[in-house]
């Protein structure tokens, strides 16, 4: 699964292009204030982790709904092989990173 921040685009889509306009948006529509380092972050990376309320305030300023900052790709991911009764049990335990394997 994939997700992709779109901050930037929803913003340059309601010409919102610099972070002092963000801010400003922020502040007026939806009363949170933030501090320029976390607009500019908010606008140039991917977020790791946000609070629901800055996403919703977010929305708020650009009039938007969650779906048009966030992407989300739930196509299947190729899974890593699992591992197989033929292989050798200290390969599958993790032999050669200092452990016994467990009993079987």
């Amino acid at each position: 699964m994939e997700i992709r921040w779109r901050l930037r685009m929803a913003a340059a889509q309601r010409e919102v292009w610099t972070g002092a306009q963000l801010k400003r948006l922020l502040s007026d529509r939806a009363g949170l204030e933030l501090s320029s380092a976390s607009i500019s972050a908010l606008l140039t990376k991917q977020p790791s982790q946000i609070k629901l309320s800055t996403l919703a305030a977010l929305c708020t300023a650009l009039q938007c709904q969650p779906s048009e900052l966030i992407e989300v790709d739930t196509s299947p991911a190729a899974m890593p092989a699992k591992t197989t009764k033929d292989e050798p049990r200290a390969k599958r335990a993790g032999a050669g990173r200092g452990r016994t394997p467990p009993p079987f």
